[in-house]
Order: structure tokens, then C-alpha cells, then sequence
């Protein structure tokens, strides 16, 4: 199969969707790989050394038109034009972007797969993990850059100062992103309370944190409560697919103290913050009600070589399965199956549909 490999135009996007050493082993299996000119130079792979492994570097038209295209972010409205039936595998989230794109790929036929609907055997969304984590470390450390007073922000610094901690930071929701937060929030000595609608808390996860870490039920009660004085707010919830509900409402972001800061990670499906509206590495914070808010829609690509690395480690499995037998490997692992979002014209997942009004377009890929 000829596998297209695209260069990203989002703002100061510079991850890659495959690495030389992933195309290699592609090619090894019979796969042809076009690659556009310089999709990798950002990632710190130059066409030369693809080329060194059979890579074939093409122009956009070209890299558009392989039987399976792979990128990183969801195509800007430009893009739309090199849309056919094919197979298009990348980050979409469909439910937090403008209806234009499901309806261009619903009119062009192509099969649409999204990396965060997968699942493997366990339910668990192995092509999300890698991207969640990065932004859930970068959530802790850009949101205390942004506490700096030069910054705008209140002047307290997220730490331990002489063996005391300084700095609270919430984090709502312990998935992938919130545990990384909490990570680092912990990890450089901030006050941390987390905020979970789940009771289970792994032995693994919890051998990683310290004692100073407080677990709080998620209610609009509790989250009320501690707003007022959190200097560090970090929305971290996913709904599978589906736009994100807005648990901290505009009322909420209204009490809390000026020069506060937002990180509203969930942001790719909407926001999980009522102030929340998608901004740019280029442009990345305003500020609503004397509070900075941080919501760049592509936090991972601030550190794109990590971030390719770890993607592709994940990615290339099905990436190589898909490439070799095509649209059987959907219908026969189901937990890859729920990543068609798009198939023949229709919307496939529920959730997207049913965020953007599409249940009249909606047929379950099974069916």
C-alpha cells in the first residue's frame, strides 16, 4: 500500500507522523512510503535521512493522494481540497472542531480514523496515552510559568522553599493528562488536590505520589469550595469521543483571585472550563475575569521530537496492520474498528454525531 506521510500547517505544529525508522520497517514490509518535502525537519528528521531508508519525497498533492495518509492534527480547512476516499488516520476529535471538516470528509468518502477513539483489549486509548502524558507534564510547568509576576500572574511560585510547599493547583479529572499533572505538581512541591468522580486509585499510581497529595469528590460543590484560592487550575476531562462537559462554570472562574491561572488541557474537545476558547503556541493565553487561561489546542507540539518518538512507538502496529490488509483489520479487531469516525459518507461514532447534530448522518461502523 502507498502510505502518504503530511507535513503539518498548524500553528507551530512540528511533530511528524512516523519517523524514518518506522517507515523503514513499513518499506521493509512491502509498503511504499511518500513522504512531503520537510514534514520531519521540525521533528529533527530531515528528508535525507528518510530517503536513506527507501522513502520516496513527494510534494502535498502527492502525499494526499496514497492509499493511507497519516499525520498528527486534524486537517485545516486548506487541506480539505486533497480529501478522497481513502483511509485518513490521525488526531481528529470531530466533537470540539467545526462541523466544516466531518462534512468535507463525509462528501469525499474517506474512511476517517482517529487516533484517540482507539482502544485496545483492555478499553484503555493507547494512541492518546503518549500525547496525554507530554501535556500533562507541560500542564504544571507552563501553568507556573504563567504564575510569574512578568507574566501577569499572582507572583507565587509552584515549589517547596525551604522544605515548605508553596501553591495549590487543582487538577480535575485523573486520567492520563490529570496523573501527569499530578506528577509534576507533586513532583516540584505544590499543594495538590485532585478532583475525581472515581473511588479507584491504582497502587501504582499512588506509589508514584506523596502523602501530600489530596483526593477531593468531584461535585460543583467541592470544586466551588476550593476555586477561591487555587492558583493553578488544570482541567484534564475526556469523554471518549464525545465534546467535554463543563465542569467549572464562568460563575466559578469569577471567584478566583486575579492573576490566576487556567490550563484547560481538555480543550481539543471543547474545553472543560465554561471561559475556555482554543488558542495557539503563536498566541497562547488571555485573560477572562483577571484569570490567565492557557488552552493551545496542540500542547504536545511544543516538544515535537519526544512527542514523535513516543507516537510512533504506539502508532505503527496499526499503522502497518491497516497498510497490509486495509479494511479488514478494522473489522476484525474491534477495539481499532472504534476508531472510524467517518466511514462511506456517514459519522460513525455516536458521540461525534450526536455533538454535532448529525444523528440523521449517523450508522454505527459494526453495522
Amino acid at each position: 500500500m502507498k502510505i502518504g506521510v503530511i507535513k503539518e500547517i498548524k500553528d507551530r505544529e512540528n511533530r511528524v507522523a512516523l519517523t524514518p525508522e518506522g517507515a523503514g520497517r513499513l518499506i521493509s514490509e512491502g509498503h511504499e512510503i511518500l513522504l512531503e518535502t520537510n514534514a520531519g525537519v521540525g521533528s529533527g528528521f530531515p528528508d535525507e535521512v528518510y530517503a536513506r531508508q527507501g522513502v520516496k519525497i513527494v510534494d502535498t498533492k502527492t502525499a494526499w493522494s496514497a492509499d493511507l495518509v497519516i499525520k498528527i492534527k486534524e486537517p485545516l480547512e486548506q487541506e480539505y481540497k486533497f480529501f478522497k476516499d481513502n483511509f485518513l488516520f490521525t488526531y481528529f476529535h470531530l466533537a470540539g472542531v467545526a462541523p466544516e471538516l466531518t462534512h468535507a470528509l463525509m462528501k469525499a468518502g474517506t474512511t476517517a480514523i482517529a487516533y484517540e477513539t482507539v482502544e485496545d483489549a483492555w478499553g484503555r486509548l493507547p494512541l492518546l496515552a503518549p500525547m496525554s502524558a507530554i501535556a500533562g507534564n507541560m500542564a504544571a510547568s507552563v501553568g507556573g510559568y504563567y504564575l510569574a509576576k512578568f507574566k501577569k500572574g499572582k507572583g507565587v511560585q509552584l515549589g517547596r522553599v525551604l522544605g515548605e510547599r508553596h501553591g495549590k493547583v487543582m487538577v480535575i479529572g485523573s486520567g492520563t493528562v490529570g496523573r501527569h499533572a499530578i506528577f509534576t505538581a507533586d513532583g516540584i512541591g505544590a499543594k495538590v488536590f485532585v478532583f475525581t468522580r472515581s473511588q479507584d486509585k491504582p497502587e501504582s499510581f499512588m506509589d508514584m505520589i506523596s502523602d501530600h497529595v489530596q483526593f477531593v469528590p468531584s461535585t460543583p460543590e467541592n470544586i466551588g469550595a476550593h476555586i477561591r484560592d487555587t492558583d493553578l487550575l488544570i482541567g484534564a476531562v475526556l469523554l471518549v469521543g464525545a465534546r467535554a462537559p463543563h465542569v467549572v462554570s464562568e460563575a466559578q472562574v469569577k471567584t478566583m483571585e486575579p492573576g490566576s491561572v487556567i490550563v484547560d488541557v481538555s480543550i481539543d474537545q471543547g474545553g472543560c472550563i465554561e471561559t475556555s476558547r482554543p488558542t495557539s503556541h503563536s498566541d497562547p493565553v488571555y485573560i477572562k475575569h483577571g484569570v490567565t487561561h492557557y488552552c493551545v489546542t496542540n500542547m504536545p507540539g511544543a516538544f515535537p521530537r519526544t512527542a514523535t518518538l513516543a507516537l510512533t512507538g504506539v502508532t505503527l502496529p496499526y499503522i502497518s496492520q491497516l497498510a497490509s490488509e486495509g479494511l479488514q483489520a478494522l473489522k476484525e479487531d474491534p477495539g481499532f474498528a472504534k476508531g472510524v469516525n467517518i466511514y462511506q459518507g456517514r459519522v460513525t461514532l455516536r458521540e461525534v454525531a450526536e455533538a454535532l447534530g448529525l444523528m440523521d448522518a449517523y450508522q454505527s461502523f459494526a453495522s
